[in-house]
């Protein structure tokens, strides 16, 4: 079930798109990932992928399922109206899609041809931060990696008013990481490793600043051309980050439970 790792030297080869079966494979992945490092919420929150082909079209997680059981053939095809895609598909309870998660995840997709795929979280260090005035601080060398880099949405209650897309895309820009008020964490990526590589080191400056913060000593905060210095040191290529790990996490799923790719 190993898959060889890919040719990280050739940029061509790692922007070729995606057929269906390896999206749906490397979702189902960023599924199990979340859970097995924490970052799932039972059933809630939501992690897509666009499609390829005319229109807009993807592939989101059934509601009702937790992240750790997620399979490649139980992710469901949804349009920009929240409509099951496949035809023939009874919209049954184990087809439901949460609209909330469509709310967000079709903001993004409508607004961002760049955002192969979104994730949302709901972590306990992620809404602590997201709880805080002043969000996210530059404490530490994983956090600077945002410098600059991480947009704030104000809370608007449960989003399912479809007009707050408009608000959603635009506060994003064309940032790849999202604080949400009082809510959560969202990502984006050029593939799904890219934005679980987002995620997770957003969520790892989150609980670094959450534990800082825990002792009640006096932050050590970098002088900003410092902070600014590192943030370039991260910048992005033409090669998505996280394309590196991302063979050695799927070895990781095939060890524990090689399923996902069902």
């Amino acid at each position: 079930m190993t898959q060889p790792a890919p040719n990280i030297g050739n940029g061509t080869d790692m922007m070729r798109q995606p057929d269906e079966r390896q999206l749906r494979i490397d979702l189902a992945a960023g599924y199990r990932l979340l859970a097995h490092y924490g970052m799932d919420d039972m059933i809630y929150t939501h992690t897509s992928v666009r499609l390829p082909g005319e229109g807009h079209r993807f592939l989101i997680n059934p509601y009702g399922m937790t992240f750790d059981e997620i399979r490649a053939s139980d992710l469901v095809t949804v349009d920009l109206d929240g409509h099951l895609a496949e035809p023939g598909l009874a919209e049954d309870q184990n087809q439901r899609v949460n609209p909330a998660g469509f709310t967000i995840h079709s903001a993004i997709h409508m607004s961002r041809p760049d955002a192969l795929c979104v994730m949302h979280t709901h972590t306990l260090a992620g809404m602590t931060v997201a709880a805080l005035k002043s969000p996210l601080l530059m404490l530490n060398q994983m956090s600077m990696e945002f410098y600059n880099d991480v947009a704030y949405h104000a809370y608007e209650g449960v989003a399912l008013d479809l007009s707050e897309r408009d608000r959603l895309a635009r506060d994003l820009g064309g940032k790849p990481a999202m604080i949400l008020a009082n809510h959560g964490l969202l990502t984006v990526g050029r593939t799904v490793a890219e934005a679980f590589y987002h995620m997770y080191y957003l969520e790892m400056s989150c609980r670094i600043q959450v534990a800082v913060m825990q002792t009640g000593a006096e932050l050590a905060v970098p002088p900003e051309p410092l902070v600014a210095h590192a943030a370039t040191q991260f910048e992005a290529g033409a090669i998505p980050k996280g394309t590196r790990m991302w063979p050695a996490l799927l070895r990781k799923l095939d060890r524990l439970n090689p399923d996902y790719r069902d």
